[in-house]
């Protein structure tokens, strides 16, 4: 029961930071949303839990997929996701994902990567829902403060 509470309130931080960004893309009948920020805003206890290591010099990307249909609700489906950073001095680093699954209602994908003040970093990610043979890619660029 604290794991799923646990997970919820990960779940509910991320997902409002992003509803209110917008940050999601649609592709065929999926929509991938996506967000990264600061890893010291996770809690204490969630980043515990998921074996975050919080740092104003740590970023978290959050990647999750749903799969769209007309007559229900949109339902998260397992995928395959990479993803890469280029900072604007073009540096690149590869983001190792990881996936965090709570019952069927829960899947999303997370990674962490080095960060520093005022550092931009052009994301790219490719997902591959399961089933699907066709990688959708996201783009997206987000600048990190850590002071």
């Amino acid at each position: 029961m604290k794991k799923l509470l646990r997970t919820l309130t990960l779940l509910a931080f991320i997902w409002s930071i992003s509803a209110n960004a917008q940050q999601a893309q649609n592709f065929e009948e999926y929509t991938v949303h996506y967000n990264a920020l600061n890893s010291s805003l996770i809690s204490p206890e969630v980043a515990k839990a998921y074996e975050i290591q919080r740092s104003d010099s740590r970023a978290l990307i959050n990647i999750s997929v749903l799969k769209n249909s007309e007559n229900q609700l949109p339902t998260a489906v397992k995928a395959t996701v990479t993803a890469s950073g280029r900072n604007l001095i073009g540096q690149t680093r590869k983001i190792e994902m990881r996936e965090i699954k709570e019952g069927d209602d829960a899947i999303y994908y997370i990674g962490e990567l080095s960060v520093s003040n005022m550092e931009t970093f052009d994301f790219s990610v490719m997902v591959t829902p399961e089933g699907h043979s066709k990688p959708f890619n996201v783009q997206f660029r987000q600048q990190f403060y850590t002071e």
